[in-house]
């Protein structure tokens, strides 16, 4: 079995237990409401560091780019509250558009 999959079974296991570590431990009990109120905005601010992380990081270095502009267009096109098709395509549109003109 090569390195990667070893790595690869080895998070596979590690995810699902943690994934398994909530209900074991809290068993049918709810949890405090402040724990509670941070945990629903756990997974948007994890969506937007690995989109920031991706679209500004390249290694150690900062990099703007046209990725940025297409995530800009993508942000004003949420904010017009378009649906997600239209967000993709002026992601999309801006990203080319850019790196056509550059």
């Amino acid at each position: 079995m090569s390195t990667g999959w070893i790595v690869v079974l080895g998070l596979f296991v590690g995810v699902y237990l943690f994934k398994a570590a909530g209900p074991l431990l809290l068993g049918g009990r709810r949890l405090p409401p402040p724990i509670q109120r941070a945990s629903n905005l756990l997974p948007a601010a994890l969506l937007g560091a690995i989109v920031a992380t991706s679209t500004l990081a390249d290694g150690s270095t900062l990099r703007l780019d046209a990725r940025l502009v297409g995530v800009a267009a993508a942000a004003i096109a949420l904010w017009r509250k378009q649906s997600f098709i239209v967000v993709v395509i002026a992601a999309a549109a801006a990203t080319a558009l850019t790196r056509a003109i550059g």
